[in-house]
């Protein structure tokens, strides 16, 4: 056990050791789970408050989902833009070394 640990510890150092989901105990099993009791079905315990952890745990996966796909396309956005002005910038300079081209003769 002790040499898993050491392996861990120089693996993933501690900056970078995310909490796992077990310490919460098991999610919508009863009142005290996870600091708090989370409202009347999840503190009830049973099927329902299960089911309805898992439905708050998909709501928040698909939230996730939708914000990583819109820094997606605004990075995208953000590229096309950054394209298009670097196509202005070369026609501009080709524009002024003709212009200078033209003042010397």
């Amino acid at each position: 056990m002790f040499s898993l640990n050491r392996v861990t510890n120089r693996l993933y150092p501690s900056c970078m050791r995310v909490a796992k989901m077990s310490q919460l105990g098991d999610l919508g099993s009863g009142a005290g789970k996870g600091g708090g009791g989370g409202g009347s079905i999840r503190e009830a315990g049973g099927s329902f408050g299960k089911m309805e952890a898992a439905r708050e745990e998909e709501f928040f996966y698909k939230k996730q989902q939708a914000q990583l796909q819109k820094l997606k396309e605004n990075q995208i956005d953000q590229v096309k833009f950054h394209e298009e002005q670097i196509k202005e910038h070369e026609e501009a300079l080709q524009r002024h070394k003709e212009y200078l081209k033209n003042l010397k003769k």
